[in-house]
């Protein structure tokens, strides 16, 4: 028989959580945010769930093809935009829409020929210092643009730093909003925490918001709050079995470097599962893992094939009993991604992206 890890995607869940940032910002228009192959649930698996957004945000110009090979008519967006002059000839044939920051991006478009005008979003760095134009610039490049007739439609967007954090959104909105006052063309500001934060502001959510993360059931300003304050659900479980139960006595140890040592009689559970499934190694001691639906700890250092886990709090576990090393249980319980992500030092965008091609992947 295979190793009993498996990786679960859940559509029911992708389909509530897409429902939930709606109803946040009911009279904005939905991307989807696919980047990264959906967040490393996979285009193709998480397509059928996610198609009754308003359109599909992305970074590359394969993700763009595999949409569109899917039967995916509507918007596009490239959020980074083109990386060479080429690429907007897929675009013209694809009919992506794309982000221009640079004025590179600018230059090549004047270059472009085309008989289809390209639709652009005009993206501001509002104070990210990421990618974007700088307000004193940023009115220049929409003069630019619009005197381009590869151009057609130019909308704007930019990107929060802090919607998750004290620090809020409101520097940046106001900056937003003096660099395209009276200009024409459809906004975009909200990712995920300013969706379920600030979208009770109508400048914020505008004509259209970009969840991502949120929609892959992980709270977008976790610790502060949790999925469950959100109303989100887990879309990924990964899940295994204990493959091996040792019996430790006081001053026993578990694992590489003997980091976990026995103060007492002791059941321990070893599970199919390690690095080289994706899951972290920093995960130490006393990060939550579910057993047969009921939670306990991991217990020293993962391995690359395997980890073990405390079965003091179930008596009954023993081989063969299920482990839910993030998402949803057989019986219902839920371990949010974000715990364990918390757990090692980073967050659940890492681990859903990392989950390595061996495993297993279903859509349940």
């Amino acid at each position: 028989m295979p190793r009993p890890i498996l990786a679960t995607i859940h559509a029911p869940a992708l389909r509530h959580n897409l429902a939930r940032v709606r109803r946040a910002a009911p009279d904005a228009r939905v991307w989807a945010v696919v980047k990264a192959n959906a967040y490393g649930h996979g285009i193709e698996r998480v397509y059928d769930a996610l198609r009754g957004a308003d359109g599909f945000a992305l970074l590359d110009l394969q993700e763009a093809e595999r949409v569109r090979a899917l039967g995916w008519r509507g918007p596009i967006l490239l959020l980074e935009g083109v990386f060479e002059p080429r690429d907007l000839e897929l675009c013209s044939r694809l009919q992506l829409w794309h982000v221009v920051h640079c004025e590179q991006q600018i230059d090549w478009l004047a270059a472009h020929k085309t008989q289809q005008p390209h639709r652009v979003f005009l993206k501001l760095n509002s104070g990210m210092n990421r990618l974007g134009f700088a307000p004193a610039s940023f009115r220049a490049a929409w003069a630019r643009l619009n005197a381009l007739p590869q151009v057609d439609e130019i909308s704007f967007v930019t990107h929060f730093s802090d919607a998750d954090a004290e620090r809020g959104i409101a520097h940046q909105a106001r900056t937003f909003a003096e660099a395209t006052r009276d200009l024409p063309g459809e906004r975009s500001l909200a990712n995920s925490a300013a969706t379920l934060r600030h979208a009770q502001d109508p400048a914020v959510r505008a004509d259209w918001i970009r969840p991502g993360i949120a929609v892959y059931g992980s709270s977008p300003d976790f610790p502060e709050h949790g999925i469950a304050h959100w109303e989100l659900q887990p879309t990924m479980t990964l899940a295994s079995r204990v493959i091996g139960v040792q019996q430790l006595q006081p001053g026993d140890t578990v694992g590489y470097g003997s980091r976990f040592v026995a103060d007492a009689p002791l059941r321990v559970g070893v599970v199919a599962c390690g690095y080289a499934d994706g899951y972290p190694r920093h995960c130490g001691t006393g990060t939550p893992v579910l057993v047969d639906g009921v939670r306990t700890r991991l217990l020293g250092r993962v391995s690359m094939d395997m980890l073990a886990v405390d079965l003091a709090p179930l008596p009954q576990a023993g081989f063969g009993s299920e482990v839910t090393l993030w998402g949803r249980a057989s019986n219902g319980a839920v371990l949010p991604i974000d715990e364990v992500a918390q757990a090692a030092g980073t967050l659940g965008y890492e681990l859903m992206c990392a989950v390595a091609p061996r495993v297993p992947v279903v859509v349940g």
